[in-house]
């Protein structure tokens, strides 16, 4: 049984299609702005709440073919943001080229990195690189403190994140204008994040004493109980209860805003979904479901593959690659 069936067979938890009242909210807008790409699931790191399951063992790379498929797609549809994840996407050997070729089309770059990664000699010239291409810079620092941090993603994390954040502001992330550098938070355990606007500031204040280092934002965004994190909450028992506090927490308002409305999210092996949570349980989109074939096409307003794990994005004040949605 797959990871989805687990989540969607569970007790008391009523079918999050019953829930959305507008089914007209269940399709994507006619004109979608983000194509979001996952170039890998290799990643120094192994994080707890990782849906991805991404690792150091783990060999799936986007191919350099795949991405010159992904871009020409980009072009013909008038995409206005690429959005860039893994795994560590500093571990593709493609990346600078990737980069290059949305820069030539005017387009927003987002890459969203582990920070330690960074760190690491190989990788360290992508820094500068980033700045030089004005790439926006999305880093998960799973709290302010070094306890909290080094148990989710390892000793030594909080130590790596901090110095790569204060050579990040001495190029100018976080205080120049074009050179935006935030912050993402997930909760460490099967609860919701608190308000996000609320725990901004906390972060701005610690990391600003401490250290002296500035941010952008900091996007607070919910565990989807899937992958990694799922494994762990199956194993705890934690499951059911979990499910039940995102299926308790359904606010509506926040559907319409949901990221699948308004993206592709396309896997290493050029498969597309409708975000990254359904990469992870293999929902491909309806239709066309391979970028190759969508060579010189264009997207149609198309039916969202959803299921129970949608809560996630609905609970609370919403969640989504950005933050908060409502």
């Amino acid at each position: 049984m797959s990871r989805n069936n687990l989540v969607d067979n569970l007790e008391y938890i009523q079918k999050f299609t019953d829930r959305v009242e507008n089914k007209e909210l269940l399709y994507t807008k006619g004109n979608l702005s983000t194509m979001q790409l996952n170039i890998g699931k290799l990643c120094n790191l192994a994080c707890k709440h990782c849906h991805v399951e991404a690792g150091p063992n783990r060999t799936e790379l986007m191919t350099l073919e795949t991405m010159k498929d992904c871009m020409d797609v980009f072009e013909e549809n008038n995409f206005s943001v690429l959005d860039i994840t893994g795994g560590a996407p500093e571990m593709n050997p493609n990346l600078k080229y990737l980069i290059e070729s949305a820069r030539k089309l005017g387009s927003k770059i987002m890459v969203r990195s582990n920070l330690v990664v960074l760190d690491d000699p190989k990788y360290a010239d992508l820094m500068e690189f980033f700045a030089s291409h004005k790439v926006e810079i999305v880093c998960s620092l799973p709290y302010y403190t070094k306890s909290d941090t080094d148990r989710q993603r390892g000793e030594g994390v909080y130590e790596d994140s901090i110095n790569i954040l204060k050579k990040l502001n001495e190029l100018g992330y976080g205080i120049k204008d074009d050179l935006v550098l935030n912050l993402v938070y997930n909760p460490g355990g099967a609860f919701l994040p608190p308000p996000q606007e609320a725990i901004e500031r906390e972060y701005k204040v610690k990391l600003d004493k401490d250290w002296g280092i500035k941010f952008n934002s900091l996007f607070a965004i919910t565990n989807n109980p899937i992958g990694r994190f799922g494994i762990f909450l199956e194993r705890t028992k934690n499951l059911q209860g979990y499910m039940q506090r995102l299926s308790d927490s359904f606010n509506s308002g926040t559907v319409e805003s949901m990221m699948c409305r308004d993206q592709i999210s396309i896997g290493y092996d050029g498969k597309l979904y409708d975000c990254d949570f359904n990469q992870t349980l293999e929902l491909t989109t309806e239709g066309i479901n391979n970028i190759v074939d969508l060579k010189g096409k264009k997207l149609e307003r198309r039916k969202i593959s959803v299921g129970n794990h949608c809560y996630a994005c609905t609970a609370g004040s919403g969640s989504s690659c950005g933050g908060t949605t409502a």
